[in-house]
C-alpha cells in the first residue's frame, strides 16, 4: 500500500511539473546513447502524456469545468483526421505510424504552449485575487 502511495505521489509531481520527466528522460537517454537528437525526441514523446494531463487539469481549474481532457482529445482527433486526409491526397495512402508520430509531436507543442499560457493565467489570477 505504501509503495502505491509513493508511486501515486511521484506521478502527481511529474504531472504538475512536466519539465521534470523531460529532463530525466533526456539526460538518461543521452548518458546511455550519446545521441542528442534521439534523446530530445524520446523526451518529447514521454513528456507529452504529462503535458496532456497538466494542461487539461489547468484548463479545468482556469475555466472551472471538467472539459479540458476531452477538448485535448478532440483536438488530437481532428488533427489526426486532417493529417491523414492530407497524406491520403498527396500519397494515395495513409502511413499510420507517421500519422501517429506527427499528431503526438504536435500534441507536445500544443499542450506545451497551452500549459505555459494556462499556468500564467492561473498564477496571475491567484496573485491578483488573493
Amino acid at each position: 500500500m505504501k509503495l502505491l502511495l509513493t508511486l501515486q505521489d511521484t506521478l502527481s509531481i511529474l504531472a504538475m511539473l512536466p519539465i521534470v520527466p523531460f529532463l530525466l528522460v533526456y539526460f538518461i537517454h543521452y548518458y546511455l546513447n550519446k545521441d542528442k537528437k534521439a534523446a530530445v525526441l524520446l523526451a518529447m514523446d514521454v513528456t507529452t502524456i504529462f503535458l496532456i494531463i497538466s494542461a487539461s487539469a489547468l484548463f479545468n481549474i482556469v475555466f472551472k469545468n471538467g472539459f479540458g481532457f476531452y477538448l485535448i482529445v478532440l483536438i488530437l482527433l481532428i488533427a489526426g483526421g486532417l493529417i491523414g486526409g492530407a497524406q491520403n491526397r498527396l500519397k494515395g495512402k495513409v502511413d499510420v505510424r507517421r500519422l501517429l508520430r506527427a499528431v503526438w509531436r504536435l500534441a507536445f507543442a500544443g499542450t506545451g504552449a497551452a500549459y505555459i499560457v494556462l499556468f500564467l493565467i492561473n498564477f496571475f489570477t491567484y496573485v491578483f485575487t488573493a
